[in-house]
């Protein structure tokens, strides 16, 4: 196959992996024969890469070669209530010979607890956080996805729900959209991969562009459904966009604006907090608190001007300590310098551990934060390189995790068992 048929072989979510990775291989040989080269040099790192197993362009062998290709050093997973693509992802990393981590992201209820009634970093819903769990020994995806698999099913009877109200909304314009047929066909749930509701507003887009290839009229429609109206630099962005933009594009205007009017919130999908660090320790893994911050312009245009989690920031970072977190993780190009002082700050105080991470899930977004380029962030690559080696060490016992009792005996303050779990992970 030539440079061309090996990218399409890597990108095909409906292959089986095996024939992504064996693709894969013949990149890897292309790239050490020097016919292929990253696009950057720099030392970018970046531990929130979505794949096609929740939502994204992206397979897992995919991602780790574009990645690579961008200029990243390094590149963890980070799929919605999934680890489907953690393997794939693991021998992509391997090929390339690139230093890779994995995880999961999910919801929880923080019922009963001193932030319960809030609206944390969860633009939909009350009383329910995105949290990671970050650096999954390898013995311990299999136990993940043992608590992972029942709540996408209970996940996917709401998803069918919220696809009956959208059709109720749409039947107006000749639209439906029934989950089974339109929205399941989109996902690798049968591979393991989860169903969100970026799936089920992807396949309503796909019905809106194909019953209105003239992209004046999807807008005008788009408009309509969503009782709102484009601003002009907007509307220009989607008349305009490439064609492997154009969708992704309308599904963040749906987003941002839609969601609140089909939305029913998730319930028993949702396991507690105080269960997510539970099984935190029995992985061996990386509980963090995903920093959301209140929002003014998006950046990535799926999300509308709202307020999170800074009203009551340290009352919350009290209550992550007291539930025995281990870390947050935020997105520096996502935030004011004021708002990363601040978390960066607290983090200290509390004595979490940092990790940065971008979350992909469009084709528009860039794996490289530039702004880890800056001096006041050199410590979230360091930390990565932590979280490399904490998830290396982990893997040959589980007892060597960085936060087991015997690390943080051996290395009792943050800044000791990062430098220790740095070098691990191969910081030079």
């Amino acid at each position: 196959m030539n440079t061309t048929e090996l990218l399409a072989t890597i990108s095909d979510a409906y292959l089986p992996k095996e024939d992504r990775l064996e693709a894969l291989k013949s990149l890897a040989e292309m790239i050490r024969a020097g016919e292929i080269k990253p696009d950057a040099e720099g030392s970018w790192v970046n531990n929130h890469i979505h794949t096609t197993y929740s939502f994204s362009p992206y397979t897992p062998a995919s991602a780790v070669f574009y990645a690579w290709k961008a200029g990243l050093k390094t590149a963890g997973i980070m799929d919605h209530d999934s680890v489907g693509g953690a393997e794939e992802f693991i021998a992509a990393g391997e090929i390339l010979h690139m230093p890779v981590t994995v995880g999961f992201e999910c919801r929880v209820s923080v019922s009963g607890t001193a932030v319960d009634g809030r609206r944390l970093n969860n633009p939909d819903q009350k009383s329910c956080a995105y949290l990671a769990m970050h650096g999954i020994p390898h013995q311990s995806i299999a136990e993940a996805e043992k608590v992972l698999a029942p709540l996408r099913a209970k996940r996917n009877e709401r998803n069918a729900k919220m696809c009956a109200r959208i059709t109720e909304m749409v039947a107006p314009f000749g639209l439906s959209l029934d989950f089974e047929a339109d929205v399941l066909p989109l996902s690798q749930y049968a591979g393991g991969g989860s169903v969100t509701e970026r799936h089920v507003l992807f396949a309503l887009t796909r019905k809106i562009t194909t019953a209105y290839p003239n992209r004046g009229e999807a807008l005008a429609l788009v408009e309509k459904v969503t009782h709102t109206s484009l601003s002009e630099k907007n509307r220009e962005k989607l008349l305009t966009a490439p064609e492997n933009f154009y969708e992704y594009d309308i599904l963040g205007v749906l987003k941002s604006h839609m969601v609140e009017h089909f939305y029913i919130e998730a319930d028993e999908e949702c396991m507690h907090i105080t269960d997510f660090t539970a099984l935190q320790k029995k992985l061996g893994a990386i509980s963090a608190y995903a920093y959301l911050g209140d929002v003014g312009e998006s950046v990535t245009g799926d999300k509308k001007t709202q307020t999170f989690e800074d009203a009551f920031l340290d009352e919350l970072f009290d209550e992550l300590k007291r539930l025995d977190f281990c870390a947050v993780t935020y997105m520096p190009t996502r935030n004011t310098p004021a708002q990363l002082d601040r978390v960066m700050a607290l983090c200290d105080s509390h004595g979490f551990f940092q990790i940065s991470g971008e979350d992909i899930n469009s084709p528009r977004q860039s794996f490289i934060c530039p702004a880890l380029e800056k001096p006041e962030f050199a410590h979230l690559t360091k930390a990565t390189y932590a979280l490399i080696g904490h998830e290396n060490a982990a893997t040959e016992c589980l007892t060597n995790a960085m936060f087991s009792e015997n690390s943080k005996n051996a290395y009792p303050s943050m800044e000791a068992r990062i430098a220790h779990f740095s070098a691990v992970g191969g910081m030079k």
